[in-house]
């Protein structure tokens, strides 16, 4: 189990980020190809204290190398003649721009979300739990659980499971449990992929027993 113990440079990010518009859960952890001394810069660098939109990051994520969230605040106004974002530089007047970076809303990218190298998360996107984005992908909309995303614009190649797995391993939702039981189930945890001929030998009602938790 991660324990702390440093493995550059991969670095967890609750221990590495602090900015008031970024939430990460426990073991989400960022793994650039060379340390990183502002890890929230780099994975969000157009997200500044003050804007009106947050990024999120569940439990146990997994981000690879060159993985970049372009939040809300990003964007130009593109309802006028022009494109030239003049009101970034004078924040007192900014108000409609502001206002319509928080219509856009947050970035979040669920529990157990893997991010491959250089993949690119558009404003307001949610990731669902336990998805994988393949590299170089493009994510400009919301991706359901469990699901494979590839390609530029990013589109959901398959889901990772039948519906009624996908269904019982969001009710299990192990990355919420104490990490002791974590630790206790990482057998059924690792060896539980569904194949064709089974299903899952992890399951809610095997693992969701109170001693577990």
């Amino acid at each position: 189990m991660p324990d702390g113990t440093p493995h550059e440079p991969t670095v967890f990010l609750q221990a590495v980020i602090d900015h008031p518009n970024i939430e990460v859960g426990p073991y989400a952890y960022y793994s650039p190809l060379a340390p990183v001394t502002d890890a929230a810069a780099e994975l969000a660098p157009y997200l500044y204290p003050g804007c009106p939109e947050r990024l999120v990051i569940g439990a146990f994520a997994q981000i690879a190398h060159g993985v970049r969230f372009i939040t809300a605040s990003a964007n130009h106004p593109i309802g006028g003649l022009t494109t030239y974002p003049f009101r970034i530089f004078d924040m007192e007047t900014a108000g409609k721009y502001l206002e319509e970076n928080a219509a856009i809303g947050d970035t979040v990218v669920g529990p157990d979300v893997w991010l491959g190298f250089n993949a690119m998360v558009m404003p307001g996107v949610t990731i669902g739990a336990g998805s994988i984005v393949a590299a170089g992908a493009v994510v400009a909309t919301d991706v359901p659980p469990f699901a494979i995303v590839a390609g530029n614009p990013g589109r959901v190649v398959r889901r990772r499971f039948p519906p009624e797995v996908i269904e019982a391993l969001l009710a299990l939702a192990w990355w919420d449990w104490p990490i002791e039981a974590i630790r206790a189930a990482l057998p059924a945890l690792e060896a539980g992929m569904w194949r064709r001929s089974q299903r899952p030998s992890l399951d809610a009602r095997a693992c969701s027993a109170p001693a577990m938790r």
